[in-house]
């Protein structure tokens, strides 16, 4: 089973270090006090067809921020199951654990019909995966991908611990790049020490993300045209925040502006890239 070659493990194995200065810090300070209607609105294909990748990354550092403080958004849900009886059109997807603790929709203070949402073990890249995002993206329309990863993650551990039971070891095999990759410093390897599960966890999101465009024709060709944005994130389970990342080096994603209002389009944003 082929996961990368040795020239990206090497590009990840550089880029590691240099994890705090890729971080995108989402401002708190620059979401709105309280949500405003539109936010709340159930995402209609116009809504879809206009908004920028930016834009939609705005709305989920806005959805964690409502949920970090307790202002989760009043919805209507039996009204928004009427709305989206008869069709769909999810602003995002989000690749995710299924760590009971993670649920995007919560985090991020989701609608129905908001996100399209993959979740399995270790939020690992599989052809599944890339099939599911291929026709979220291609075909449905959403413009931003999000690889989310989260703290004191059971697949990180077991990767680290090298477990070895039924089909979960070909899964936990497919986080051992990151494993090998994040630097030794003496201390030990494993499940016990948590910094270490964490830094396998960030470097197994950083790897998901180059997976994602590498191994997608599809999605490679939405993303260099600027149609998408392809990032990552890290939930803290103490906590509830999640601190987003552009792994893709080289790879020219649409800037993340810090309000709705400094969002832009992907033409827009092709043009000034030029």
């Amino acid at each position: 089973m082929h996961y990368f070659r040795r020239a990206s493990l090497f590009q990840a194995l550089c880029l590691f270090p240099l994890l705090g200065l890729v971080a995108l810090r989402a401002n708190s300070s620059s979401a709105p006090a309280s949500p405003t209607p539109a936010a709340l609105a159930v995402v209609t294909e116009a809504d879809q067809t206009l908004m920028s990748p930016s834009a939609a990354f705005i709305r989920l550092q806005e959805g964690n921020t409502r949920f970090l403080a307790g202002r989760r958004a009043a919805r209507d849900l039996p009204a928004q199951v009427k709305a989206t009886a008869h069709g769909q059109h999810p602003f995002a997807s989000i690749v995710s654990c299924m760590d009971s603790r993670t649920a995007v929709e919560h985090v991020f203070d989701l609608g129905l019909g908001d996100v399209f949402s993959l979740r399995l073990a270790g939020n690992i890249i599989n052809d599944d995966v890339l099939g599911s995002l291929e026709y979220a993206h291609k075909v449905a329309g959403a413009k931003l991908i999000v690889v989310l990863g989260h703290s004191h993650c059971g697949a990180m551990k077991g990767a680290d611990d090298d477990v070895v039971l039924g089909n979960l070891t070909s899964l936990l095999a497919r986080i051992k790049p990151a494993v090998v990759g994040v630097p030794a410093d003496g201390k030990p390897r494993t499940s016990k020490n948590l910094k270490f599960v964490d830094d396998v966890g960030r470097l197994n999101v950083i790897l998901a993300v180059r997976q994602i465009r590498e191994r997608s024709i599809v999605l490679r060709e939405l993303h260099d045209r600027q149609a998408i944005d392809i990032i990552g994130g890290f939930y803290n389970i103490e906590t509830g925040k999640v601190e987003f990342y552009r792994p893709l080096v080289g790879a020219a994603p649409v800037p993340a502006p810090t309000s709705a209002a400094d969002s832009v389009t992907p033409a827009a944003a092709a043009k000034s890239a030029h």
